[in-house]
């Protein structure tokens, strides 16, 4: 089977951990990752929690990339709705420079916090956070150095111009993503881990490949491995998704129904929140293997990236040792996108 596998973690805060001790874990499991043969590491944003300690993903991947070798370091993602796409491509452009091969940029579309915490990132601008696609368009245009001769700001270049770019991946969870992502020749990563469903996880999978048939293709996937079914099964058995479900139309994966009332609150919106069983791959690396297989097959999947939601240290750090490529025996062929 060709597929990679990659981690993302979203350095949470377990077994009473300080932010200064998860943030080290983070790092150590990035070391670890490295040695046990992923791909990419990536690392996530989320503003205004205890229950994770990665707000700053462009800080911790320019740390993790200090501490680690060969594995690819990425963002998943920058929370572009917040930010100057100008100083996200220079940004990263600045890593790249430092470490060539290396730096992966995921975008995602989500504010990644809460309404008070998403005015306060865009405190002092003009920015509403409602031209996303033109601003995904316009970071990639600062990439490839390939701003419009129509565009007001042809011409700017985003300095230091690397070598060799940053990868460039869209993060989404819908046939719509998918589609921008593949009309704009990039890399998309379908978080399966917040939608579940395989039936737009196909579509996602058709749309894309519709529009960029030779594009990289990955699913960023809830699984949870151990020496047995029945182990994996009960690290899994309370783990809910709550969603807030808005007036206007959009709906948003929170950590807790706290948190999610708190959204809706926030919002000005008539809400409605609502628990579901989380849809986690578990079972022992075999069964697990035999999954990933299928839905590589089936989705045409090029890279799975891991999600791993435990609440234990020990059978979390267990699962990705269970899961690795050298585990696993899986011929790893990094392609940079």
């Amino acid at each position: 089977m060709s597929y990679t596998l990659g981690i993302l973690d979203q350095s949470p805060i377990i077994d009473g951990a300080t932010n200064e001790q998860t943030l080290q874990k983070t790092v150590a499991l990035a070391q670890k990752a490295e040695q046990l043969g992923y791909s990419r590491f990536w690392v996530s944003e989320h503003h205004h929690t205890d229950a994770l300690a990665g707000s700053s993903p462009e800080v911790l991947v320019s740390y993790l990339l200090a501490k680690t070798e060969t594995i690819r370091i990425g963002s998943g993602g920058v929370m572009l709705q917040h930010y100057s796409p100008y100083k996200v491509a220079e940004n990263f452009h600045v890593l790249a420079s430092l470490e060539p091969r290396r730096v992966d940029l995921g975008i995602g579309k989500a504010p990644g916090g809460l309404p008070l915490s998403t005015k306060a990132l865009q405190y002092g601008t003009l920015n509403q956070g409602e031209d996303f696609e033109e601003r995904l368009t316009f970071l990639q245009q600062l990439i490839e150095q390939n701003v419009p001769t129509n565009h007001d700001l042809h011409g700017v270049q985003a300095t230091p111009i690397p070598k060799v770019k940053p990868a460039l991946f869209l993060l989404g969870a819908s046939p719509q993503s998918a589609e921008l992502a593949g009309k704009l020749g990039i890399a998309f990563v379908f978080a399966r881990f917040i939608n579940s469903d395989n039936e737009l996880l196909a579509q996602s999978s058709t749309i894309y490949r519709e529009h960029h048939p030779n594009g990289h293709f990955s699913v960023s996937i809830a699984a949870v491995a151990a020496p047995t079914n029945k182990e994996a099964k009960g690290l899994i058995e309370d783990q809910k998704i709550t969603k807030v479900h808005l007036a206007s139309g959009r709906t948003l994966t929170l950590q807790s129904v706290e948190l999610a009332e708190k959204f809706g609150q926030e919002s000005g919106e008539e809400y409605t929140v609502k628990q579901y069983d989380a849809d986690i791959v578990y079972g022992s690396p075999e069964e697990i293997k035999d999954l990933l297989d299928h839905f590589h097959m089936q989705y045409q999947i090029d890279e799975f990236i891991l999600h791993t939601p435990v609440r234990k240290e020990f059978e979390r750090q267990r699962s990705f040792e269970l899961l690795s490529p050298i585990h696993l025996k899986l011929q790893q062929q990094i392609t940079v996108i």
